[in-house]
């Protein structure tokens, strides 16, 4: 039987008076890459800030590993971590600090045999005692891969991993996500605009409109079951539907 690592139970979140995530409720088991899909506003931000705890919902409960995140939010993201284009590592502290930094928030052990892999793994030696608000933006996504990687997490959340980053660069992060997941066996969540993304990395996808979860599946079955010739095509589909 498949474990269930996210479970989301009638999630809803209100900013005055307006709902950005509605009665949402779906499972996510471990292993898998999902990816989560949305126009801008949809509420893909929103709903993993509360995966996170970062937000409180409004009402529902999200569970992670049985557990209940909300009251024990502090025991549960030991075994988590993320990236978001909208929260940047501290620019005055170099490469290495921040990986020091988070590493002992996490209390990773042997942090600095960690940090030496992380930063190999990367391609980050050259740049380690730069500090983080120097880099090119292709750099700091790699930092902040290194940051998500610094507790081997069970559970990684991904918000826009690849966003602003030119071809070449997405797809060498695309590659290391990729490479996380199959040698690991971990659980990702992934939103993104990138439709080839998406279709590389994620086992299902999960649409959302409005806040709402409209559709999942994998891929190929949504493209099918709504006569697109692609998930971008799909994507445009539901995006352009009236309600």
């Amino acid at each position: 039987m498949e474990e269930i690592a996210i479970e989301i139970k009638n999630l809803n979140k209100e900013y005055k008076n307006i709902l950005a995530v509605k009665n949402m409720s779906c499972k996510i088991y471990k292993g898998q890459t999902i990816g989560l899909l949305g126009p801008n506003g949809c509420g893909k931000s929103t709903t993993i800030g509360m995966l996170l705890g970062l937000i409180k919902p409004t009402s529902g409960n999200v569970i992670i590993d049985g557990k209940n995140m909300e009251s024990n939010r502090t025991q549960l993201l030991q075994k988590m971590n993320f990236i978001s284009p909208y929260i940047e590592l501290p620019k005055k502290l170099t490469i290495e600090e921040n990986l020091k930094v988070y590493g002992r928030m996490y209390g990773v052990q042997n942090l600095e045999n960690k940090i030496i892999e992380l930063m190999e793994m990367l391609n980050l030696n050259e740049f380690k005692k730069k500090k983080t608000g120097e880099l090119s933006s292709g750099q700091k996504n790699r930092v902040s891969l290194a940051k998500a990687f610094i507790n081997d997490p069970e559970i990684l959340l991904l918000d826009e991993p690849t966003a602003s980053l030119d071809p070449d660069v997405g797809d060498y992060v695309r590659s290391i996500i990729e490479n996380f997941s199959s040698n690991k066996k971990k659980t990702i969540l992934i939103a993104s605009h990138n439709m080839n993304e998406v279709e590389r990395l994620c086992d299902e996808v999960m649409m959302m409109k409005s806040g709402k979860i409209i559709d999942k599946g994998r891929s190929i079955d949504l493209i099918t079951k709504h006569g697109r010739k692609n998930l971008e095509d799909f994507f445009l589909k539901i995006v352009r539907e009236k309600k």
